[in-house]
């Protein structure tokens, strides 16, 4: 991914913290085959992190990606900018996004740590589904019915080798522009628009 200087994310930590939060990703192997699946990262793990993850054992891409190496592409928030929203005339249409690009290696995983993942994914978005209750003694998903979801599906860690971390937000046009982009987007109804704005706020980037 071609990252110019200007709109790097400037840490692994940032970079990390970026995973975490759009954890839904686009695995690419090196026959172009792609799958779209939530990955877990342990940041703590390897020197830029370890992700894990789980497909479909009746999906064949498994097979493609066994000790060979992928590209993740963590996408996040993204919207059109309308040239009119900019002080500086004339001027083009662009797009405006955040992104990371993360190249690993794949191992497969045994059936411990395999439900190990699904527990933790599980306990990332909806933890709930783990709680006992007197319905559910043992949680929404019975133990019976994960040990047979854990023999449909093949599970997955990814020894990060690269990152790459972009955040092309308007940061590097003037201050009156980047009011302007602000401007628009908050006007905007758009989900997408006002994702972007959210995300730009919360990074404190391109807000004039």
């Amino acid at each position: 991914m071609h990252v110019p200087e200007k709109w790097q994310m400037d840490s692994l930590s940032a970079i990390h913290q970026f995973i975490a939060q759009h954890g839904f990703a686009s695995v690419i192997s090196a026959n172009l085959a792609a799958s779209h699946i939530p990955l877990i990262l342990k940041a703590d793990e390897g020197e830029h992190g370890v992700l894990y993850g789980h497909l479909a054992r009746s999906n064949p891409h498994w097979q493609d990606i066994i000790d060979s190496s992928v590209l993740c592409i963590f996408n996040g928030p993204h919207a059109y900018i309308s040239p009119t929203w900019y002080h500086a005339s004339p001027a083009v249409p662009t797009w405006n996004y955040s992104v990371v690009h993360a190249k690993g290696t794949v191992e497969l995983t045994d059936d411990k740590t395999t439900m190990a993942i699904l527990e933790t994914t599980i306990q990332k978005y909806e933890p709930s589904l783990l709680t006992p209750t007197p319905e559910n003694p043992e949680g929404f998903i019975p133990k019976q019915f994960q040990d047979k979801l854990a023999k449909g599906i093949v599970g997955f860690k990814i020894v990060i080798t690269e990152l790459q971390g972009k955040q092309k937000l308007g940061q590097h046009r003037s201050s009156l522009d980047q009011l302007g982009v602000v401007a628009g987007l908050s006007k905007s109804t758009g989900i997408d628009e006002q994702q972007l704005l959210k995300y730009m706020i919360n990074q404190n980037i391109a807000l004039g």
